[in-house]
Formats: structure tokens, sequence, C-alpha cells
């Protein structure tokens, strides 16, 4: 790869070039990725140990929280490090290597929310096949498929990187690697490579939000006919599936359905979902969730208990 390009290293420019203003940005924003790694973490830990969170639903939300975490940790450690130095530069390879599973980790989040669609679909649409349908190995064959289309997704996204040639100049302008910014630096037409990027990027965010909003259409059709109480109980199970989708979707669609540009605008849309978002999920599951909320106290109870005796 190296000796295909005229450089190896490029440099970033950041967020925001003023040393005040980034010093600001890593007091706020350290916290904020330690609030999503424990956060998530505690709904993973909590899933997995609790006996009352053994349905398809909170089996998913285990793995979503999982991928959140990894998610956010392949962009937020490198940025909030970066607030802090003068001049930020990564590796060609280190920078593909992020583009990798920066993606890797979205679309597999994509195809979780979207299997958490359907599980929601067929327990108030079908609820007396559910459990048949929603089978053990039916919800480990639909999380594997997740991982496996978030990896097709990502070498798709490389290959068509990697041939490219980069002889300069060597500098980014965003934050972290990402397709569109790499592919401004390039010595080469990028249209046809722009062209499979926003077919493999923007049309999937787009084709996967519409196939998440007809499933809670379809649901909403569903409950009309339902008591005033069992419309409430199942509207509450998907609130916060709906929040997630939209806070997940919206940013995504708006940058990569865009053409290329350097707005600042764009650097803030991204800071959202890389790093707000995977914190928000959490809080919006537990805060929406007696389950989740009550599954956490008898955790945590437990582990005092047992420390004090």
């Amino acid at each position: 790869m190296a000796s295909a390009n005229n450089m190896t290293e490029l440099i970033i420019t950041g967020l925001f070039r003023d040393p005040e203003v980034q010093r600001v940005c890593f007091v706020l924003f350290l916290p904020v990725y330690l609030a999503t790694v424990v956060g998530n973490g505690l709904i993973v830990v909590t899933v997995s140990v609790s006996k009352s969170l053994r349905s398809p639903m909170y089996f998913f939300l285990g793995y979503l929280s999982l991928v959140e975490i990894c998610y956010s940790s392949t962009v937020v450690p490198k940025f909030i490090n970066d607030l802090l130095v003068k001049v930020k530069t990564i590796s060609l390879k280190g920078c593909l290597a992020q583009i990798f599973f920066f993606h890797f980790f979205g679309v597999t989040e994509t195809l979780l929310l979207a299997v958490m669609a359907y599980d929601r679909y067929v327990a108030i649409c079908k609820p007396l096949y559910y459990t048949e349908i929603m089978s053990g190995p039916v919800c480990h064959r639909l999380v594997v498929g997740s991982w496996l289309g978030g990896f097709f997704h990502s070498i798709i996204q490389i290959f068509i990187t990697i041939p490219l040639p980069f002889c300069g100049p060597n500098v980014i302008d965003h934050y972290f690697c990402d397709l569109h910014p790499l592919f401004k630096i390039a010595c080469a037409d990028t249209f046809v490579v722009g062209i499979i990027m926003f077919v493999n990027s923007g049309l999937f965010s787009v084709f996967s939000f519409l196939f998440l909003v007809s499933s809670y259409i379809v649901i909403l059709f569903t409950l009309r006919n339902r008591s005033a109480e069992g419309r409430r109980k199942a509207l509450s199970t998907c609130a916060s599936h709906i929040t997630v989708v939209i806070l997940f979707f919206g940013p995504a669609i708006f940058l990569y359905l865009r053409p290329n540009s350097t707005y600042t605008e764009d650097k803030l849309v991204a800071l959202f979902y890389t790093v707000i978002t995977p914190m928000l999920n959490p809080i919006i599951y537990t805060l929406r969730n007696a389950e989740v909320k009550n599954a956490i106290r008898k955790l945590w109870g437990k582990k005092v208990n047992s420390r004090i005796e």
C-alpha cells in the first residue's frame, strides 16, 4: 500500500482549530465516552446474567449494546486523544482500518435494529407463533447474519478504496477517517467509487430505514383493534426502539446521501452519531423499560449484599 502511494501518514484537521475550544471538548467528551462504555456495558452484563431478561428482545438488546461500545470505540478514543495534540496524525493503514471497523459496526447495528423491529412485529402481529418463529436458533442466526452483513459491507468499502492513489496533500478535513474526506485527497477520479459508496452506504441506510418504518406502520395498523391497555403495553416496548432508530438513521442518511462537502455542519452531525447517540441508547432503553430497570436494581443489589457479607 505504501509503495503505491507517495504518502503513508495523514494529518487530521480535527473538529475545531482553537486549542482552548479543544481542551473544553476534551473535558466534555471524555465523560460522554466513559458513560457510553459503562452504560452499554451495564446492559450487556445485566442481559447476560439476569434470568428475567431471557426473551429475544433482550437477547438482541444485549448485542446492540455490545456493538455500540465497539462502534464508539472505533472513533472516540483517538478523537479525544487528538484534542490534546497539536498535530493530529494517523497512518494510511490505520485510516483504512478505522474506516473498515467504523462501517463494520455501523452496519451491524443497522441490521440489529432491523432484526429488533422484526422481533416486535412478530410479537405484536403474530403473538401465537412468537415462540416458534423467534426460537433460540433463529435468534442466533439473525445475530450472526447481522455481523456478516456488516463485514461484507465494510469489505466492499475497503476494496474500492485501497486501489486509489493518494499523493497529497495529506490533510483530511475531518476529526476521523471516513470515505468522503479520504476521497478528497485521492489523485484520481473518484466518481465511480463515489457512486458505489452512495449505493453501499446511502441507499442501504434509506432502505433499512424504510423497512423499519414500514414494520412499525404495520404494527400500528394491527394495534388499532386492540384495547387501550393492550395498545399502551405494545407501544411501550416499541417506543424506545423507534427513538433509537430515528437518532441513528437521521444523521447517517443526511451525510451519506449528500455530495462531498467540507461544511462544519457535517462534522457536527457526525459528532452526534459517533459520540452522543451511543451514550443515549442505554439511557433510552433503561428509562422506558421497567423490566431492564428492575433487573439492574436486582443485579446491583446482589453485588452490594455480597460485599457486605
